[in-house]
């Protein structure tokens, strides 16, 4: 059983996926116009501005920069520590330059998915929900495939990803402290259940607090071993452009090589850019546009990869210890670090690899929740997806994840296929968007999103956000 699902998870993703996940996100870059460049500047101005965080003060809502940290709670988890350790071990130094080049190309997938769940997004209670679902229903007339879209996601990150968590902290633990999968599997389930049971605003204030905490201090780490290792570092480098080039090359011969493969997937698994799992989290905002949310989401994907991901890549490179090693995943990590900096360090890789994985089961959980409610919304169906989630937490903590992680691969790839084409129909409603966001920039205002602005909007009639125009108010900026 295993073997066949790498054999088709291979062929998915170096037949498929990684074709489409360039060919689109290079599109999109062209097409909406180099936008994860030229407003970078905008992206951070729009994170930190005190208005967009929470400007009615209002504790029911959900502010951009909580649905920000709900979306990076699912980003920041064990793959970039597992994950990216695991990439350079099978692709060398050049998977890192495919994940820097999939971000940068991913981002303008990341901003376009975003964007659309934020205009498409329903009211639910004092919250807001969406997804790519939603857009997939209400834009593209086609529930059944968010139908299918849903399954996907929910199936994926609400139970296979989570479970695939869960096993990393259990073994991760017992490696480093001796402690009991069974004892970490009840006190995961316990916690996980006092999170989940709080609902969206609960788990967003749990990410709020946590994910700055957890990624600052690993970043510092990261560094740590970077200065104390300076010399080496033009080496390092140096290897990383020279074989993702030689990359390149390969790929023009019609080679699709192991760098390119696990740096695309370690990758995306990561940041996310295109699986349609973000939107999710972006659809929670409560924004004035909806392309505020979209370059703010697009921004976690840089961050995640440029930052997140290339802490753990520095440390497993600086070290040298993929070269001479068979270690992947959380223990070509742990090794590294205490090549580099002694034997404390794979203790704190245990306790990082908790608080990654923790902020990531509740970051998915939502996912797969608003997903659930968007096939039955009734609190029946999400009280049997959160036990069926902490059931997972367990089953993931107690069992061997060779096979979960390679179901996690597929049914990912299968999201992206589908969200991909969601998102490249779509497109053009969000460059309507974005020039009106841009006229109003232009005018000196803080843009103001209504339907009305956008002729021919696909779903106008359907829309449960941006239809009142005598609410709209534009405010200097």
């Amino acid at each position: 059983m295993t073997e066949l699902v790498t054999v088709l998870n291979d062929y998915l993703w170096a037949k498929l996926i990684v074709i489409l996940l360039v060919a689109i996100g290079l599109f999109l870059t062209v097409y909406l116009g180099f936008i994860q460049f030229k407003f970078f500047p905008e992206m951070i101005r729009l994170l930190v501005d005190g208005r967009n965080r929470d400007k009615d003060k209002d504790k029911k809502t959900v502010s951009s920069l909580q649905a920000f940290m709900i979306g990076m709670a699912a980003r920041i988890g064990t793959g970039n520590i597992a994950g990216v350790a695991t990439a350079v071990a099978l692709g060398g130094p050049g998977a890192v330059f495919w994940m820097w080049l999939m971000a940068l190309i991913g981002s303008a997938s990341a901003f376009v998915e975003s964007t659309l769940a934020q205009l498409y997004k329903v009211k639910d209670g004092s919250s807001w929900r969406g997804g790519p679902a939603y857009y997939m229903e209400k834009a593209l007339g086609n529930r059944k495939l968010g139908v299918i879209f849903s399954i996907l996601i929910t199936l994926s990150f609400g139970l296979i990803f989570n479970a695939v968590q869960a096993n990393t902290i259990a073994a991760s633990i017992n490696n480093e402290f001796g402690v009991n999968t069974k004892t970490t599997a009840i006190v995961l389930a316990i916690i996980t259940a006092l999170i989940i049971f709080g609902g969206v605003h609960s788990v967003a204030k749990f990410s709020t607090v946590l994910v700055p905490i957890k990624a600052g201090v690993y970043i510092i780490l990261a560094l740590w071993v970077m200065f104390s290792n300076f010399d080496i570092l033009p080496d390092v480098f140096g290897a990383i452009f020279s074989e993702g080039i030689f990359s390149f090359k390969q790929m023009f011969g019609g080679v699709m090589g192991a760098a390119v493969l696990h740096g695309i997937r370690r990758g995306l698994f990561s940041n996310e850019a295109g699986m349609g799992s973000a939107p999710n989290a972006a659809a929670t905002a409560d924004v004035t546009h909806p392309i505020k949310q979209g370059l703010i989401q697009a921004l976690g994907v840089i961050v995640d990869t440029f930052i997140i991901c290339s802490s753990t890549a520095m440390i497993v490179l600086v070290s040298g210890v993929y070269k001479t090693s068979e270690l992947s995943g959380i223990p070509l990590t742990q090794e590294s670090l205490r090549v580099s900096l002694g034997e404390f360090a794979a203790t704190f890789v245990s306790i990082s690899v908790f608080l990654f994985a923790l902020s990531t089961i509740m970051g998915n959980y939502y996912y797969g929740e608003s997903n659930i409610s968007f096939m039955k919304h009734s609190k029946k169906s999400i009280y049997v997806y959160r036990f069926a989630v902490i059931g997972m937490v367990l089953f993931g903590a107690l069992y061997s994840a060779d096979l979960i992680w390679s179901l996690a691969d597929i049914f990912m790839g299968l999201m992206v296929l589908v969200n991909l084409y969601a998102i490249t129909r779509l497109a053009k409603v969000v460059k309507a968007l974005l020039k009106d966001y841009v006229s109003q920039k232009k005018q000196g205002l803080d843009p103001v999103f209504s339907a009305d602005k956008i002729d021919n909007l696909p779903g106008r009639d359907q829309l449960e956000a941006w239809v009142d125009e005598k609410d709209v108010k534009n405010h200097v900026g």
